[in-house]
């Protein structure tokens, strides 16, 4: 796995030929973040997701809400979500993102892993309604787990980042065309980590951002 960094003002850049990926290692507060961690959990109505994974219909390792505007509806791994309507503490998170990130959401994917045995197989955000380039924020909370990246045209580059309590992790450009990411399962990995994705999800006739 390469780790190779170079800092760019506030944040750091993975170079990863292909991607744009930006981290911000600190973005929240040690004690900001430990709010928001305790909040959440009470807030979001989390449940465990049955999707349809080569052709078999299986329990997603993971608890999960999906959350957006009214007409943000999601389509992956053969399921249909409808959103949630937005927490008062997402809201606010949502426009701080967006801030940081230069792009605008209008839904968020909050993954609750409960420990290390729970995890993210490899996959890439491509889904059409999505668009060719999409911008996705991944805010992380609680604990640090890895999160890597390889090549979808097995080429050999591949990236692995630790996502820390409070951290803040931008993919854009040609990221999710060109790579697949993954949360592997972890034994040292005992305690809860909470991820929350904002995206946006275009609507039929809306130019691609």
């Amino acid at each position: 796995m390469q780790h190779a960094w170079f800092p760019c003002e506030t944040f750091l850049r993975p170079q990863l030929p292909g991607a744009d990926i930006a981290i911000w290692p600190g973005w929240l507060a040690a004690e900001e973040a430990d709010a928001l961690f305790a909040t959440l959990q009470e807030e979001i109505a989390f449940e465990q997701h049955r999707l349809r994974l080569f052709g078999r219909e299986q329990v997603a390792p993971r608890l999960s809400c999906w959350i957006g505007d009214p007409h943000a509806v999601y389509r992956y791994s053969g399921t249909r979500f409808e959103p949630h309507p937005w927490t008062p503490t997402l809201r606010i998170l949502r426009e701080r993102a967006e801030d940081a990130c230069g792009a605008r959401f209008n839904s968020v994917l909050a993954n609750l892993y409960r420990d290390g045995r729970d995890a993210m197989g490899w996959h890439s955000d491509d889904e059409p309604e999505l668009g060719p380039a999409p911008v996705i924020a991944s805010i992380s909370l609680g604990a640090a787990r890895r999160f890597c990246l390889r090549a979808r045209n097995g080429a050999g580059q591949a990236l692995e980042l630790a996502l820390a309590h409070g951290s803040l992790l931008r993919m854009a450009g040609g990221t999710q065309r060109n790579y697949r990411h993954a949360l592997p399962r972890s034994r040292r990995v005992h305690a809860a980590r909470l991820n929350l994705t904002f995206r946006h999800i275009g609507q039929p006739g809306e130019t691609p951002r």
